[in-house]
């Protein structure tokens, strides 16, 4: 008999441990496995950090660099060396990353943004996909932080799908001594309006909560359930990502204790529970040694995966090699499938700009799997 449906009361009882996790996770594998199957995705992607300046000020994140000390803007023939050495490689996904509004805050943000022509970053972001997007076979997925309707809607052309972390729906990690004390654009509420953006402009969005970063379990399940309802008033939750965070040794969360594998696992079976069978669950392979435990927590997505460059946003830890990762989810009894930033259930009139839905529907099979010049010789890494 099938699980009862989600409750916030039942999902706290077993994010915590205080119920038997064994019924969740067998209810996660049944949802995964009748939504998706035994198949799971990954993106071959290139990283491209387009700038390390920021607004905010995270204290778990080494990403984000003041002027002088490691904050720039990559030039555009860098941004174009990255994805022309993607290409070579059969990437397929173009991934810009990239601090929130730093206009707002640093006098040479907005002086670099003056001498390529722009007033703000996203206007920056919009060039280099379009070129990205018209000059190689790649295709962007913007990942800004916050994004006005008017943004969201400039970028649909370049952009397949577009994505932002909500992170956490609490207010209370913004107050003093928490992780967002010094980051405005962590306010849920301004992030919440960018998710809802996106489902206006219809466009495909990845988001997702941060595990592990001073948030009380009650808190991960309001996160889940606010996307949730989101979702279910848009459509345009692609994928959800649940990530854990890792302790980085030159920030101020060095101390601080990271989620346990059993607990971060009933996080994702969690997640996998409220969205059902038909939602993207993914978690990042490179931030867990054995991350294959998560297949048996209801995942069907791998997320990016370079075979060129790093995580800027998780240097420290490596991507698994494309080899091993095949290995490993065909060892847990699943098919590895490569796939196009946007997801194929949104490969469609509905979701994507006509221009760039000619560009999609060429590079995929009949599924909505990538399709590359080495996939196409028979061999899917």
């Amino acid at each position: 008999m099938a699980h009862p449906a989600p409750d916030p009361e039942l999902a706290y009882e077993y994010l915590t441990g205080a119920r038997d996790p064994g019924p969740l996770m067998a209810e996660a594998g049944r949802l995964r496995d009748e939504g998706k199957g035994r198949t799971v995705t990954y993106s071959r992607k290139v990283f491209i950090p387009l700038t390390t300046l920021c607004n905010d000020t995270c204290t778990y994140c080494t990403f984000a660099k003041p002027p002088g000390a490691g904050g720039q803007y990559l030039e555009p023939d860098e941004v174009m060396a990255i994805v022309r050495a993607g290409e070579q490689l059969d990437c397929t996904e173009a991934l810009f990353t990239l601090g929130d509004r730093p206009e707002e805050r640093w006098p040479e943000a907005r002086e670099f943004l003056a001498g390529h022509g722009h007033t703000t970053t996203l206007q920056y972001v919009q060039e280099m996909t379009e070129r990205v997007a018209t000059e190689t076979a790649l295709f962007p997925h913007a990942n800004p932080g916050l994004i006005p309707d008017d943004a969201l809607a400039a970028l649909r052309p370049s952009n397949p799908s577009m994505g932002m972390m909500l992170e956490n729906i609490s207010p209370r990690l913004m107050e003093p001594g928490m992780p967002h004390h010094g980051a405005p654009d962590k306010e849920p509420g301004l992030r919440v309006a960018t998710i809802e953006g996106a489902g206006r402009t219809k466009v495909p969005f990845t988001t997702g909560v941060l595990v592990g970063i001073g948030e009380e379990p009650g808190e991960v399940i309001d996160s889940l359930f606010v996307l949730a309802d989101l979702h279910e008033t848009w459509g345009h939750l692609q994928e959800i990502i649940v990530q854990n965070f890792r302790a980085k040794a030159d920030t101020r969360m060095r101390r601080s204790p990271e989620p346990t594998v059993h607990y971060f696992a009933r996080a994702v079976a969690v997640a996998r529970w409220i969205f059902g069978p038909n939602m993207n669950v993914q978690v990042p392979p490179n931030l867990t040694e054995r991350y294959e435990v998560y297949l048996d927590a209801g995942i069907n997505d791998w997320g990016g995966v370079s075979p060129l460059t790093i995580d800027w946003v998780n240097p420290e830890q490596p991507w698994p090699h494309l080899d091993e990762l095949e290995a490993r989810t065909r060892a847990g009894g699943f098919e590895l499938m490569p796939r196009l930033p946007v997801y194929p259930e949104y490969i469609s009139d509905e979701w994507l700009d006509p221009v760039m839905q000619v560009k999609v529907k060429a590079a995929v099979d009949e599924h909505g799997y990538a399709t590359t010049p080495t996939r196409r010789a028979g061999n899917t890494k």
